[in-house]
């Protein structure tokens, strides 16, 4: 990849980012998103991206995404990186005054989750519309940043009740003993949670969603979460321990490994 590891590579609609084009998400940041990792031109759960894409727009713009569009212009910008494994955005916004959506595509170094365990602070907060993935999020990332001052990984979102939703940039599931639960609220369905949900399914372990409060935490005996860049146990939420549960994440982990990966278009001759 041609960019450092500081660096960051930006196009819009298929070609490298203006000062203009910039001042779109500087002062008209009203838009959404989806984050993907991409290794050798390929993505797990490429059509789900493809999906949250037109139907965020469709609510928020009144018109639809175009995949193949979308697909397109992610594989141009990955020409114009050099790469073929990278972390990579897709904003879609809607200017002041325009009726066309504009699409900006971010290509930078690829990531991944270490497996390292993960302990959660629980903030009493929960996402308006949370279904949408946007960017700008103010309040996730101040209750982040007081959870990592405060020694913990990541904020654990909680609506009034205490009852859990999901961390700040995650989605947290728990396993019973028998069965992976995934909080029954009010929250962003990502993408590799619904690849864990259809390969617990495909082998057998399908998973549930119930209603989880922090009061209640103790009755789990092991939690993770995942997000774009993979999965990590949680050891620890607020004063609650869990035990990491190496089976659970050995089936976890090839679940996701399993997942199909669909492919991006080819590099372009000379790219």
């Amino acid at each position: 990849m041609t960019t450092s590891t500081t660096d960051l590579y930006v196009e819009f609609d298929g070609h490298p980012a203006t000062g203009e084009d910039l001042r779109i998400p500087a002062f008209a940041g009203y838009g959404h998103f989806t984050a993907m990792q991409v290794r050798d031109r390929t993505v797990r759960g490429l059509a789900l991206h493809l999906e949250r894409l037109d139907s965020a727009n469709r609510e928020l713009f009144g018109s639809p995404l175009d995949g193949g569009r979308v697909r397109e212009l992610v594989g141009h910008a990955l020409d114009g990186a050099g790469a073929s494994d990278a972390s990579v955005r897709v904003h879609a916004y809607l200017p002041p005054d325009s009726t066309a959506t504009v699409t900006m595509v971010t290509v930078r170094e690829p990531a991944r989750v270490d497996g390292t365990p993960r302990s959660l602070m629980s903030v009493p907060y929960a996402r308006a519309v949370p279904h949408i993935k946007r960017p700008g999020e103010f309040a996730q990332i101040f209750y982040g940043q007081q959870a990592r001052r405060a020694g913990f990984d990541e904020a654990l979102l909680t609506s009034p009740g205490g009852m859990v939703t999901e961390g700040a940039i995650t989605n947290i599931g728990f396993w019973d003993g028998t069965s992976v639960v995934w909080p029954d609220a009010p929250a962003l369905t990502g993408i590799t949670m619904a690849l864990l949900e259809a390969g617990l399914a495909r082998a057998g372990r399908p998973s549930r969603r119930r209603g989880v409060t922090l009061e209640g935490l103790g009755t789990y005996r092991a939690a993770f979460i995942s997000n774009s860049q993979g999965i990590a146990p949680v050891h620890r939420i607020d004063d609650t321990a869990f035990e990491v549960d190496d089976a659970l994440m050995g089936l976890l982990g090839q679940v996701y490994e399993d997942a199909p990966r669909e492919a991006l278009p080819a590099p372009r001759t000379g790219a």
